[in-house]
């Protein structure tokens, strides 16, 4: 059992690391924009459209020294697409979407969204003369790309919702995480807690009472400073990839929220989060047959990787 290192997931505290008079960067947004909430403030920064010294910066908690020229531009684009939804299986009780990156599965809270996955979903069932109602399953964080499977009808929602709680519903990550895993595979049996304020969550640790959450990875092809990873889901809580690793001393790449603050920029450009749900296996809802569905890796996260190779002169990848 691997163990895991000093939690870097909580928020820093104390002085700067970029100067006394340095500022988080949703706090300046906000600040130069007085008309925006924070909410709506650190939104728009992880949306991408904010712009720091003139390159995009999606952490709503970077430290931004004074002199630092910010721009917003709401006007900006998104990751996402141009508004279209990719339907991998459609029938009477059950849909599987592939979502893109940057694209917010359900709406948040406070609905401010314009566009969310069910959104487009909706808008395309509609489109082909059907019952637009879709039930949340299961979720993918805005910036992971993958399978979402969506019930038609409340009886299918509750019958898929039941494979969660009996972990029969079956999800397959690839993952790229900064630096080389010691095993060619492994398990982080680690519970989490959260403080329920920040929506941020962590590992557990002395005397925390946490929840039940289980990850198994396998090494699929290494890079030096970074590892390319299968990422299987025995349980489903929020963030439970980023935050086991992360814990690990291997965050995802592109990981602006779990990736400790002090570390140096990693050496490769990253455009998202390094994330995608590629296999999704479920027993139907109605009849039970076995279905197992697959995307492939979005163009993104395959650039991402072919730099990786490039930059290490490696070209085998153990999926295939």
């Amino acid at each position: 059992m691997v163990k895991p290192r000093a939690r870097p997931t909580r928020p820093v505290r104390g002085a700067s690391p970029a100067g006394a008079d340095a500022e988080r960067l949703a706090r300046r947004v906000q600040r130069e924009h007085p008309e925006l909430s924070f909410s709506r403030a650190k939104s728009f920064i992880e949306e991408g459209k904010v712009r720091v010294g003139g390159e995009v910066e999606r952490d709503p908690g970077a430290w931004i020294p004074p002199a630092t020229a910010i721009d917003l531009d709401p006007g900006l684009p998104r990751h996402g697409g141009e508004g279209r939804v990719d339907l991998v299986h459609l029938d009477a009780d059950l849909v599987v979407v592939a979502k893109p990156a940057g694209l917010l599965s359900v709406p948040t809270t406070l609905g401010e969204e314009r566009e969310t996955l069910v959104s487009r979903l909706q808008k395309e069932l509609r489109r082909r003369g059907g019952a637009s109602f879709v039930a949340v399953v299961h979720r993918l964080d805005r910036d992971t790309s993958g399978l979402l499977a969506f019930a038609r009808n409340l009886a299918a929602q509750h019958a898929l919702q039941e494979q969660l709680l009996d972990h029969s519903l079956g999800r397959v990550y690839d993952a790229v995480v900064e630096g080389d895993l010691a095993a060619e595979a492994g398990t982080f049996d680690w519970p989490l807690v959260g403080d329920g304020v920040r929506r941020r969550r962590w590992v557990a640790g002395a005397g925390e009472e946490g929840k039940w959450a289980v990850t198994h990875y396998r090494v699929l092809e290494r890079f030096g400073i970074a590892t390319l990873v299968e990422v299987r889901l025995e349980t489903g809580r929020t963030h439970q990839i980023r935050i086991h690793f992360s814990a690990a001393g291997h965050p995802v790449l592109g990981d602006a929220v779990y990736r400790p603050r002090e570390a140096e920029p990693f050496p490769v450009p990253v455009e998202r989060l390094a994330l995608h749900a590629g296999a999704l296996q479920l027993r139907h809802p109605r009849d039970g047959r076995e279905l197992r569905f697959t995307a492939p890796r979005p163009d993104d996260f395959a650039a991402l990787v072919t730099r990786l190779r490039a930059r290490t002169g490696r070209s085998i990848d153990r999926s295939a």
